[in-house]
């Protein structure tokens, strides 16, 4: 009986342990297959996260290239765009920041979400590629003045045996060089009286001393336009005009330290003593501009690297006013690289026929200015250091040694919508 009893205990103690074993193989087997299926999974999960990822990222990167193309071109552009690509919807939202514009886009594609912004810059590009340039007015040189620096002028270079340090065109079939020493190359369809130290290209020559080559028969070269056109001018006068308009006193005088632009001026501006101008935007005076004495005018520093244009433009009486005075030791300020105070004059008496001066330069004027007078003529007198000067005519007188940069390129502008944005950055955001 005792025997029996062992059997059976030992038989149900060998069936616990198989089903034991049973069960921590199953385990182990389940173990195995989630420690292989788990990871591939996953593998699976993140190949698609990272291909819905970048459909979404490619999504948003094709419509802020869309509406970054159409704002560079100044093409018109809703405050949202939308475009769907194949079931992947990309948008596009332009806001605008102080400095421009910016293009947030987003793309998703199956709930994965990527964003991208572009930054883009106000502002117009304006290329000066002569320092010193001139429409059909043509190029005076009065007195003892001079010039350092090349010339560009689709009309006559006369002067009275007056120095240009440098190359100097007359350029069209009426180019005339007179009564001028080029220390470089002459190019002009007549040279008459003059003295040329490079080489002479031309079709008529006479009383003429040339240390170069000769060339004659050459092709006369190319009038050229002069680089702001009346349209981007406007879109200056209605960037300013955004800003307010003042209207008494007139005249408006500043004789102390003020902060000022985008504004419009409703009458004659005088700047007189001793103060500091800073410019934040352009200004459109619609009268005279006279500034004299000490003052300084600066291109304030939240505008680095651009340039702030002054505008005198009277429409109502387009032969007699709009005339800039820029006298005694005026100097003008630029913030960082390629930023100037730009003086433009849209009076048109010199080209209407007359013989006043729209933009006058006298007496130590120095700094980072340019003056532009597509219309009209600019008249420099005695020590001036500019670096650039383009107008209709051109006058130097007295005593005058012109000083000039050549060839400012890229020249840009706080704003203007003729001018449309450039692209100055992109990143990818959360």
């Amino acid at each position: 009986m005792k025997l029996e009893t062992y059997n059976f205990k030992l038989q149900t103690t060998r069936g616990a342990t198989m089903i034991i074993a049973a069960l921590f193989f199953l385990m182990i087997s389940i173990t195995i297959t989630f420690g292989v299926v788990q990871p591939v999974t996953s593998q699976i999960i993140v190949t698609r996260s990272v291909e819905k990822g970048m459909e979404s990222l490619y999504a948003a990167e094709g419509v802020s290239a869309d509406v970054t193309y159409r704002l560079v071109k100044n093409i018109t552009v809703d405050a949202t765009e939308t475009i769907d690509y194949g079931g992947i919807q990309a948008t596009a939202t332009t806001t605008t920041v102080f400095d421009g514009k910016e293009v947030t886009a987003t793309g998703n594609s199956a709930t994965y979400t990527r964003k991208s912004r572009t930054h883009l810059t106000t502002g117009s590009g304006v290329s000066f590629n002569y320092g010193m340039q001139s429409g059909e007015g043509g190029v005076i040189l009065e007195n003892s003045s001079s010039v350092r620096g090349n010339i560009y002028s689709n009309g006559p270079i006369t002067g009275s045996g007056n120095t240009i340090f440098g190359d100097v065109v007359s350029a069209g079939s009426s180019g005339l060089i007179n009564n001028i020493h080029a220390t470089s190359s002459a190019y002009a369809h007549t040279i008459q009286s003059s003295t040329v130290d490079g080489d002479a290209y031309y079709q008529t020559i006479s009383g003429t001393t040339v240390q170069g080559t000769l060339y004659p028969g050459s092709s006369d070269l190319a009038t050229s336009s002069l680089p702001i056109s009346d349209e981007l001018i406007a879109g200056w006068k209605a960037e300013a005009t955004a800003g307010g308009t003042i209207t008494s006193p007139c005249e408006y005088k500043i004789t102390a330290d003020v902060t000022i632009g985008p504004q419009k001026i409703n009458c004659d501006l005088e700047i007189s003593g001793s103060p500091t101008i800073t410019l934040t935007g352009p200004l459109w005076v619609q009268g005279n501009i006279t500034i004299k004495n000490s003052a300084i005018i600066r291109v304030d520093a939240s505008l680095s690297g651009k340039s702030v244009p002054i505008i005198a433009d009277n429409p109502s009486d387009p032969d007699a006013s709009g005339i800039i005075s820029l006298e005694n030791s005026v100097s003008f300020q630029g913030s960082g690289a390629n930023s100037f105070v730009v003086f433009i004059s849209q009076n048109n008496d010199a080209e209407t026929g007359g013989g006043g001066a729209a933009i006058t330069m006298k007496n130590s004027v120095t700094g980072a200015v340019l003056v532009y007078a597509s219309h009209g003529e600019i008249a420099l007198e005695n020590s001036i250091n500019v670096k650039e000067v383009t107008g209709w005519r051109i006058r130097i007188k007295n005593s005058a040694q012109v000083l000039y940069e050549t060839g400012l390129t890229s020249l840009l502008f706080t704003g203007g919508p003729a001018g449309g944005y450039s692209f100055d950055g992109w990143r990818e955001v959360e």
